[in-house]
């Protein structure tokens, strides 16, 4: 079998359509989730605490070290714990939609799958095969 071949097989399986659906899906969440972040919840924390922008918001481990020329040698050492925080809570709300998702389909898919059927009696053919064993049984001993 040819590359060629080997690959188009590959690429119209199912499964690698569905992957790659989910991917172009998943960017494009990503993008939406990003900006209800950016755009909505963390300007409304923002004003709960004061500062304009989040992301800003850091300790200074070491202040930046200046020369007698005026000019910084050694930049300063910051603690950026904004950035982090607002990185959990894009982490937190993806976490919670993708579950709730999951939740909604596993649903959907306990209400397709069709009740098993309650254990009936043995079909002729199974009475007709156990008949036949214990006359063989009796016939043994």
């Amino acid at each position: 079998m040819s590359i060629l071949s080997e690959f188009k097989e590959f690429a119209l399986r199912g499964n690698v359509i569905d992957l790659a659906v989910g991917v172009v899906i998943g960017g494009a969440f990503g993008k939406i989730v990003t900006s209800l972040v950016n755009d909505l919840i963390m300007p409304s924390v923002s004003v709960l605490i004061s500062s304009a922008d989040f992301k800003s918001l850091s300790a200074v481990l070491r202040p930046a070290t200046i020369g007698a020329d005026g000019k910084e040698t050694m930049p300063a050492i910051l603690l950026n714990y904004g950035a982090f925080v607002q990185t959990i809570v894009d982490f937190t709300i993806i976490a919670v939609v993708i579950f709730l998702a999951i939740k909604v389909i596993n649903r959907i898919r306990r209400q397709e799958q069709p009740e098993t059927p309650a254990a009936s009696e043995p079909s002729e053919e199974v009475k007709l095969l156990t008949e036949i064993r214990d006359a063989l049984k009796k016939q043994g001993t």
